[in-house]
């Protein structure tokens, strides 16, 4: 009896404490970066930069999205951090940036990332990029196409790009056209619930967007001006359509880019998309994961960037002055381990 007591005590606490080791996640803020990381203010273009930078070797540039900020990338900037230099802004109006009244339009927010190169001497960098960085990304792509040796784009489609105003037709993207004083009213105070609803609806399994990393971003969010900042972002698509498809009517883009999509959001419709604009795309699909692919599916989608950056280097594409339309490397084309969708 005393053994099967003992046995039942025991059980108790290994159960006891599996419960709590499973609970430490979704408790879990976002990842810090590195401690080999800094950060720098950067005043260019009218805006301050809120700027995390460390590493060394070639430089890449990682752009985030609504509903965080370049907190996100921690996991990928650790590992890109061994044999790169790495830099990581907070989008204009979000995060730790300041917030300007006007320039929300991708057009302008890439002079935002163009002037943070010039500040760190950076000619050239791989952009990796997520959400409405994309659009910022594409829009520095197409402006600076000789910074740019390689492209990861995530998850988001591009305004005036391929198929946009069917995009426009999904009524899950409604909040695409939320946005004005009333509009800022209504979330004032509630910045929580209204980001939850982008962080359950879509993600694939909405508890991998952990508690602490909501309560992370939302504080930011509720900082003052931060969603009127975030709601120029999306306000600003109408002219990012004109802009990119005056910048499509010039040419297309012809850097090796990367188009990654979540099985259960963009999937292979990332690579489809970005068909329409570029010459060398290679699609890859995240299993098990919806549009939050950092936090969803991290180790997955760290390791598609790697392999597609690692085969890039090992071709040689990113030689001093090698055109990228020339310094293809089909090995890129030949299936990612997460899933070719050529």
């Amino acid at each position: 009896m005393v053994v099967a007591a003992n046995g039942r005590v025991a059980r108790m606490l290994l159960s006891s404490a599996l419960v709590s080791w499973l609970a430490v996640p979704t408790l879990a803020q976002p990842a810090p970066f590195p401690k080999g990381f800094r950060t720098e203010e950067i005043a260019t273009n009218g805006v301050t930069l809120h700027v995390r930078i460390g590493g060394a070797g070639p430089a890449v540039v990682l752009l985030h999205g609504y509903g965080e900020t370049g907190d996100m990338w921690a996991p990928l900037a650790a590992d890109l951090a061994r044999d790169h230099r790495v830099v990581v802004p907070d989008l204009r109006g979000l995060g730790l940036s300041s917030r300007p009244a006007g320039g929300y339009d991708k057009k302008t927010q890439a002079g935002d990332v163009a002037g943070v190169l010039d500040a760190l001497a950076i000619d050239r960098a791989d952009l990796v990029t997520h959400d409405i960085g994309n659009m910022v990304g594409f829009a520095f792509a197409a402006q600076h196409p000789e910074r740019v040796a390689s492209f990861v784009i995530m998850d988001a489609p591009v305004p005036g790009v391929g198929p946009w105003e069917k995009v426009l037709e999904n009524p899950l993207l409604w909040h695409f056209r939320f946005g004005g004083p009333d509009m800022e009213r209504l979330v004032a105070g509630r910045e929580r619930i209204y980001l939850d609803r982008f962080w359950n609806e879509f993600a694939a399994d909405p508890t991998k967007f952990s508690e602490g990393s909501r309560r992370h971003y939302a504080k930011l969010y509720a900082k003052p001006g931060a969603m009127h900042a975030g709601f120029a972002q999306f306000a600003a698509f109408d002219q990012d359509a004109v802009d990119n498809r005056a910048f499509l009517a010039n040419g297309r883009l012809v850097m090796p880019m990367l188009a990654v999509g979540g099985e259960k959001s963009f999937g292979t419709m990332q690579a489809f998309i970005m068909r329409f604009a570029a010459d060398d795309v290679t699609g890859a699909v995240i299993p098990d994961s919806g549009h939050w692919l950092m936090e969803e599916q991290p180790a997955a989608t760290v390791a598609a960037v790697r392999s597609f950056l690692d085969r890039l280097e090992a071709g040689g594409c990113r030689s001093a002055g090698l055109d990228p339309a020339r310094g293809r490397h089909e090995s890129a084309r030949q299936g990612q381990s997460v899933g070719d969708v050529r």
